[in-house]
């Protein structure tokens, strides 16, 4: 019952968050007011700003912001002990994962949709705007160059999810234009959506589609890349109500479907036991991970790494773009932020929250060694977690076979538990991709006109200030870093497209900087307009000094089991470091110097709320 214990206790905590916290922020704080017209009304495109309802916003930001990163940041983190990874979870996303989330939204929303990075400028300097772009445009390469090589490693682990994933985008297609162009309610549309997507994960691998599903699971990573880039292209360009909507919003219903499941497995399993053995009995529900565990083997410091390591679960500098980049061109009313904002964080720490049981004590369940024999409890943690690991495939593994055995406890036949959670996994890693080029795209749009503004004559310029032309550049970056083989191995076809692993490494700290980074700009926003500061100022201290911490360590001191990359020569890794901590420094100097003389003073060419 422990298991099943903290589960309830945490969703009640975050559900509490949400009406106290998230409500006093969105209330006292940021004052946000139904009247004000918001950028996808002032600035309608039909393309990028589009006015939508918040429960469709709610799904392309949610599916956008639960990639793959919170199933495999805590199914790493457990390593260290279930019960720091929780705290972190539960405590992280309430007090700075959705504050921060929020507060990008709502900064962007009252600056025309703009990046944080592009907001900067106003709240800072030109220079802190560059130094920002600069950063999101290195993180988001990073993202676009190993989020292809993770779908095609999901999908060779779980050929099931294949066809089901694919299906996704007619269906999205067809939505999309059905809500656009009709302007039907959400309702009708939703349960077809839904019912067909469950239909694709029991019937998508019968017949002729298994043995094409068998087919493209044997495709080599690089075209898996290829052909997931340009599907990004696509999705970039388009407007956001024929594809990117539709389908996070579908990703949505499919990832809330889930989790209902996942609660309801979890309390039958914590009852009644996990699916009958072969002897019949039903194994017992119990935490197999250790409560805590400071020194795993081969397992780098908890402290600063935990912060580094569980990012999504608990913040992500990540969603600052989404919030900033595509969700606030999309809101038509102030008061949704809360929703989309804090409440599509908190959401994610659920889900979070269920990952870290799912692997400490859903593989516990029922787990089939290489000979084929079923260990349960604790010698079926062991097989994936005896020593210290943070390779993608077998850590999203114990994910899907922890979190399937709850649904396999419901009485679901074990094919179809981990084909659905097989596919989960694979569209939520897709819908980042998608995201995250259209985000690129619009830092390479933001970059160009600042290095090269508009002029009368011959511009060169131009195209990267298009959306094909930024988006080309977007994709051909990722393509090139894909393209390069794992280091110390020889370029081909088998091993081109895994060239993202090169600067995976890097993610995890500029990912968290990048949070850091944009709470500096909510603190300004605030602090130039004489509302309090604290409650944004203590995360903000916090999640610029961990990834620095850890950066720093990673690049110069390391350990025993895991050597410094200075040591170890690996100097694409050690300059992209350097840099990214040389250029957060220079941030930081710049709002010290600034921040005591822009108490209470807007900024200039501040953008001024227009009612309706």
């Amino acid at each position: 019952m422990e298991t099943l214990l903290i589960a309830l206790l945490s969703g009640l905590g975050f559900i509490v968050a949400y009406h106290t916290y998230g409500r006093w922020l969105g209330g006292k704080i940021f004052k946000l007011t139904a009247g004000h017209i918001c950028p996808s009304q002032k600035l309608e495109d039909g393309v990028d700003y589009v006015p939508t309802s918040k429960g469709v916003v709610f799904g392309h930001h949610f599916a956008s912001i639960a990639g793959t990163g919170p199933i495999v940041g805590p199914a790493i983190g457990i390593m260290w002990g279930w019960l720091p990874a929780l705290l972190w979870v539960v405590l992280g996303s309430i007090f700075i994962g959705a504050v921060h989330d929020f507060g990008a939204l709502v900064v962007s929303l009252r600056n025309n949709g703009q990046t944080v990075g592009d907001v900067a400028g106003r709240l800072l300097n030109k220079r802190v705007r560059l130094l920002f772009l600069f950063i999101l445009f290195m993180a988001l390469t990073i993202v676009l160059a190993i989020f292809g090589l993770v779908i095609a490693a999901v999908f060779r682990q779980y050929p099931a999810a294949i066809v089901p994933c694919m299906i996704q985008i007619p269906i999205a297609v067809i939505i999309g234009s059905w809500l656009h162009r009709k302007g039907v309610h959400l309702l009708v549309p939703s349960l077809i959506a839904l019912a067909v997507m469950y239909l694709t994960v029991i019937y998508g691998d019968v017949g002729v589609l298994h043995t094409l599903n068998t087919t493209m699971a044997g495709w080599s990573s690089w075209t898996w890349v290829v052909l997931l880039l340009l599907y990004s292209y696509v999705a970039s360009v388009l407007p956001v109500w024929s594809l990117l909507q539709p389908r996070d919003y579908i990703n949505a219903l499919q990832l809330i479907s889930i989790l209902g499941l996942l609660v309801i497995g979890l309390i039958v399993a914590a009852i009644a036991g996990g699916a009958p053995l072969a002897d019949g009995t039903r194994p017992a529900l119990e935490l197999a991970a250790p409560m805590v565990n400071w020194n795993p083997a081969g397992a780098p410091l908890v402290f600063p790494f935990l912060f580094i390591t569980i990012a999504c679960g608990a913040i992500s500098g990540f969603h600052c773009l989404v919030s900033s980049g595509t969700s606030s061109k999309q809101l038509k009313s102030e008061p949704d932020a809360r929703f989309v904002g804090y409440g599509g964080m908190l959401t994610e720490g659920f889900l979070a929250v269920l990952v870290i049981l799912a692997c400490a004590a859903g593989l516990g369940l029922g787990l089939a060694n290489a000979d084929g024999a079923v260990l349960t409890g604790e010698a079926a943690w062991l097989t994936r977690y005896s020593v210290w690991s943070a390779s993608l495939g077998p850590l999203v593994g114990a994910f899907v076979d922890g979190s399937s055995n709850f649904l396999k406890a419901l009485g679901l036949p074990a094919g179809v538990a981990v084909a659905m959670m097989g596919v989960f996994v694979a569209s939520f890693a897709g819908t980042t991709l998608d995201s995250a080029c259209r985000l690129q795209r619009y830092v390479i749009q933001e970059l160009a006109a600042t290095v090269a503004p508009r002029t009368s004559g011959f511009d060169l310029f131009a195209w990267l200030r298009g959306k094909h032309g930024a988006t080309i550049l977007a994709v051909a970056c990722a393509a090139f870093i894909a393209a390069a083989p794992p280091s110390g191995q020889e370029w081909s076809f088998a091993n081109a497209g895994k060239g993202g692993l090169i600067l995976w490494p890097l993610f995890g700290a500029t990912n968290q900087l990048l949070g850091g980074l944009s709470f500096l700009v909510i603190t300004f926003y605030l602090w130039r307009r004489g509302i309090a500061v604290w409650f944004v100022v203590l995360p903000m201290i916090f999640m610029l000094i961990i990834p620095m911490w850890a950066m720093i360590w990673q690049v110069f001191i390391g350990g025993a089991d895991t050597p410094s990359w200075l040591s170890q020569g690996k100097w694409l890794l050690v300059g992209i470091a350097v840099a990214t901590l040389v250029l957060e420094v220079w941030m930081i100097i710049e709002a010290i110097k600034l921040f005591p003389r822009a108490k209470g003073i807007i900024e200039a060419n501040a953008v001024v709320p227009v009612r309706a």
